[in-house]
């Protein structure tokens, strides 16, 4: 519909229709759903990319000791279980060839020590056995591994 004497401008700002929203935008504190959404979001990730992979071993219990001394880092560590295993630098092993190995690795530096590290029910033997053969190889230096005394609170 066209209106004559009116300018062409004003004819369609009357025609115009304007449309006011029910909604009003948020504006504040951010929304707990959102937070929510970006911590689930953030653990997801978290648990997806954390590894799953157990190292296997033997528990070995350490006898407790109330001095504290030791082996320096990089130490050689031979492991002895009450069931009579035997691993020689994460190496399963007889005690018959566990003369041999530690003579082959004799060829490291004199100053580094063997960490024995025994169970509590490992035979008093099996221990004075171990210490014969480090002394055949030619360590010196043999440091048998202890847990450290309770820390009281």
């Amino acid at each position: 519909m066209r209106i004559p004497d009116q300018p062409i401008q004003l004819q369609f700002r009357s025609v115009r229709r304007r449309f006011k929203g029910r909604f009003r935008r948020a504006v504040g504190p951010i929304e707990v759903t959102a937070l929510l959404n970006v911590m689930a979001l953030v653990m997801m990730f978290m648990f997806l990319s954390s590894r799953f992979i157990l190292q296997p071993g033997v528990r070995v219990e350490l006898p407790t000791a109330p001095f504290t001394g030791g082996a320096p880092y990089g130490a050689r560590v031979l492991t002895l279980a009450q069931g009579g295993l035997i691993f020689y630098n994460d190496e399963k092993m007889e005690l018959a060839d566990l003369g041999a190995a530690l003579a082959k690795s004799s060829d490291e530096p004199a100053d580094s020590a063997l960490l024995v590290e025994a169970d509590e029910g490992t035979p008093y033997g099996t221990l004075m056995q171990v210490y014969a053969l480090a002394a055949e190889a030619g360590i010196q230096n043999v440091v048998l591994a202890t847990r450290p005394p309770p820390v009281a609170p």
